[in-house]
């Protein structure tokens, strides 16, 4: 599991630190894209993703430390990976955790290979600019299958 530590925060990819609450909480009420999801599912979703970036106030390893921010990577880490359900908790934005997240996201040992690294946002398309994501070139090719309002059944 690998360790980050700048001005008293900490980014950890050892899932055994995240606070599935604090996760649970900000995706089924903050966030647009996941309204209502089940407290089951996310930890189902956090379970089966190969990388969890969990971001810390204070040094997840020693304890003390509180979650105030996430990200999944959905990958098979050899030839194509998904940036998904990154957050930073809105009285911690502005401090540069999220430009800090993205840095390590995209300078992690196991995602240097990765041939396709893919993800959606609404509103944070200047942000990920920054870290080499782009417009999909050729949006024709892309297929997708969507269920609408999954979560609130």
């Amino acid at each position: 599991m690998d360790i980050w530590k700048t001005n008293g925060f900490s980014i950890s990819t050892n899932k055994e630190h995240l606070d599935v609450d604090v996760v649970h909480h900000f995706l089924s009420h903050v966030a647009y894209w996941s309204k209502g999801i089940a407290k089951e599912t996310v930890i189902k979703s956090i379970e089966h993703t190969a990388l969890c970036f969990g971001v810390y106030k204070g040094e997840v390893d020693h304890g003390g430390s509180h979650q105030v921010g996430f990200a999944r990577v959905i990958s098979d880490l050899a030839t194509f990976a998904y940036l998904s359900d990154v957050f930073i908790l809105p009285e911690y934005r502005k401090l540069g955790l999220s430009k800090w997240l993205m840095d390590i996201i995209s300078n992690h040992h196991e995602l240097q290979d990765v041939r396709r690294f893919m993800l959606a946002t609404n509103d944070a398309h200047s942000l990920y600019q920054k870290y080499g994501f782009e417009e999909i070139s050729n949006p024709e090719r892309l297929m997708q299958k969507v269920r609408q309002s999954p979560y609130q059944q």
